[in-house]
């Protein structure tokens, strides 16, 4: 249930802005992370990883459309009408700067409804994110593909935006992004920086990855891995001399290899095991979790798998349920699982016992581990 705030808010027309524009003031100045609209309800912010409620009159269904209609470019409305859903990008003014917002609009119940993600104005470096050491070390690779993993939500493009932005401050590389739609826009350091945006660049992921291969780039951002179509090209390009970032839905690292072989029928997951052995670099699963803290509100716990011969091992011989304890092993090169990050997290006093309880995926072995038991891994060679 969301709570309400305490500042009445009326949604009213500033000259040509636009109205809907009030409710994402309202979420910038109370630091909140993401607007909610739905149909029946006053507009709900998330603030520190809690949805609460603005003080103003439920939207119905007539106004929701007249508030949300004026958003959406030709492009985005016949995508909208024929798909039952749009994304894109919104930008926003708010004493005197411009803020970025990545924009779902749906419909639900037969009625529309938006969720908006605040895209933060300045890329944070690993530091600022709370981020493990080794993440600097992943950023060093000349080819091959890095994945992040995770739920909507869950930090991963700002985590990849920061990646990015270490490469670009450290070396004289061409970095082409594809994004659906551009979040984080870059100011070219050391790199030359060219960023394409789905449906205003080009027309669909599959043609800027084939266009992409012929314009030098020796770093890629793809999006999300929504499709075998996309996998299977980004992986190409990995394959031929470059390092490719790229998302996917998966709640772990190791869940990983199974999401991705779900996206191709059965004869091909041999050859799949094959591509992944050699060309995957890591896989880093993120939650972010809320703190004990004024500052900061929440940070990511991060699980990291990086393909060292046991993981490429195991994964060529069909032995993914082994790959748990391969992380383990491989702590003095850098992985860690989810509890591990918990761990460290509580050990500095950012987030509480109970609140890593309940996100954890193994809470014995976490509580082993705070007691100071090591925790072995089985036998995997």
């Amino acid at each position: 249930m969301a709570t309400e705030l305490d500042v009445p808010v009326k949604i009213v027309a500033t000259g040509e802005d636009l109205e809907i524009n009030k409710a994402f003031r309202q979420l910038i100045k109370h630091d909140g992370s993401d607007l909610h609209l739905q149909v029946g309800k006053a507009p709900i912010l998330r603030v520190k990883g809690s949805l609460r409620e603005l003080q103003m009159d439920p939207i119905d269904d007539e106004r929701m459309k007249q508030l949300l209609a004026p958003m959406m470019d030709k492009r985005s409305r016949e995508i909208f009408d024929e798909d039952g859903g749009a994304d894109f990008a919104h930008v926003v003014d708010y004493e005197g700067e411009s803020w970025r917002f990545r924009v779902n609009m749906f419909t639900q119940l037969g009625s529309w409804g938006l969720v908006a993600r605040k895209v933060e104005r300045t890329i944070p470096s690993f530091d600022g994110l709370y981020l493990p050491p080794v993440m600097e070390e992943l950023c060093k690779f000349h080819q091959g593909m890095i994945l992040l993993a995770g739920v909507t939500g869950s930090g991963k493009s700002t985590t990849i935006a920061s990646m990015l932005n270490w490469v670009n401050a450290n070396y004289r590389k061409h970095v082409l992004t594809i994004e659906d739609p551009i979040e984080f826009v870059y100011t070219p350091d050391k790199c030359l920086i060219n960023q394409r945006e789905v449906g205003l660049d080009v027309k669909d992921f599959e043609i800027a990855l084939k266009h992409a291969v012929r314009q030098d780039p020796d770093v890629m951002l793809v999006g999300e891995m929504r499709d075998a179509e996309t996998f299977e090209t980004a992986m190409h390009a990995a394959e031929t001399g470059h390092l490719v970032f790229g998302t996917i839905h998966a709640s772990t690292a190791p869940s990983c290899i199974g999401r991705i072989l779900d996206l191709f029928p059965q004869d091909m997951h041999s050859a799949l095991r094959s591509s992944m052995e050699f060309n995957m670099r890591a896989i880093i699963a993120q939650k972010l979790v809320p703190t004990i803290r004024e500052d900061p509100k929440r940070v990511p716990i991060v699980e990291i798998m990086t393909f060292n011969p046991t993981v490429r091992k195991l994964i060529r011989e069909e032995e993914d349920g082994k790959l748990v304890d391969a992380i383990r092993i491989g702590k003095d090169e850098g992985m860690q699982l989810f509890n591990d990050s918990l761990h460290g997290f509580i050990e500095d006093e950012f987030i509480s016992r109970a609140t890593a309880f309940e996100v954890s995926g193994n809470v014995e072995e976490l509580k082993m581990i705070l007691k100071g038991i090591d925790v072995k891994a089985a036998g995997i060679l």
